[in-house]
């Protein structure tokens, strides 16, 4: 467990490392394309959008700015960004890490694709504090977790990096004390590269959902 811990703090030099490389070698074949079009369909049009863990910014912001999001992209890893806003100049690509995240900004919308995994899981139930916070009423959630609780070990670049996810029902249960409710989640999901995610919306006053 302390090798685990020990390498959940190094995923900031990982990415300041290998993240370029890992951008180059990174799918453009958009098989996120499904899951972006039901978050779309949960947020307004020109909808306010938080990419959490954006890195340079392709395929996941570069298709939500092409329908329309304004969007703000954060991320650790400097060089990251960098590239992200050559490709992307119009929007917003700030140095911020999602576990203090304490932005002025009210989102329609926030997505932590292959970002919020990162996290332990103590970080993790913070860190959905810290997003419910930054939602606005009926704003979406989406995230890419693991298919049950578990801690593992991926690769970047060739170095690793840490994983973890709570269970189903522990997103289901913090996210409920937040105001939230699950509107879909696909353990390992065949028609998305086995990714598994989660997609969340945050109650309107009342009670009500779009």
């Amino acid at each position: 467990m302390s090798d685990l811990a020990d390498l959940a703090g190094r995923t900031k030099d990982v990415y300041a490392r290998k993240g370029l490389q890992y951008d180059d070698e990174r799918s453009r074949a958009l098989f996120e394309r499904g899951w972006l079009d039901r978050f779309l369909a949960l947020v307004p049009a020109r909808a306010a959008v938080l990419d959490a863990g954006c890195g340079a910014g392709a395929p996941i912001a570069q298709y939500l700015i092409a329908q329309g999001c304004r969007l703000t992209g954060i991320d650790l890893s400097v060089p990251m960004l960098e590239r992200a806003r050559v490709r992307f100049p119009r929007a917003r690509w700030l140095e911020a890490d999602m576990r203090g995240l304490d932005l002025p900004d009210r989102f329609d919308g926030i997505v932590g694709w292959h970002s919020f995994f990162h996290l332990t899981p103590d970080e993790q139930r913070e860190t959905l504090g810290r997003f419910a916070a930054h939602l606005r009423e009926g704003g979406a959630l989406m995230l890419t977790v693991g298919p049950h609780a578990s801690e593992a070990i991926g690769h970047v670049g060739g170095e690793p990096v840490y994983h973890a996810s709570l269970a189903p029902g522990d997103y289901e249960a913090a996210l409920r004390a937040l105001g939230m409710r699950i509107v879909r989640f696909v353990a390992e999901d065949p028609e998305c590269d086995h990714a598994s995610v989660l997609l969340a919306q945050k109650a309107e006053p009342g009670g009500r959902r779009r």
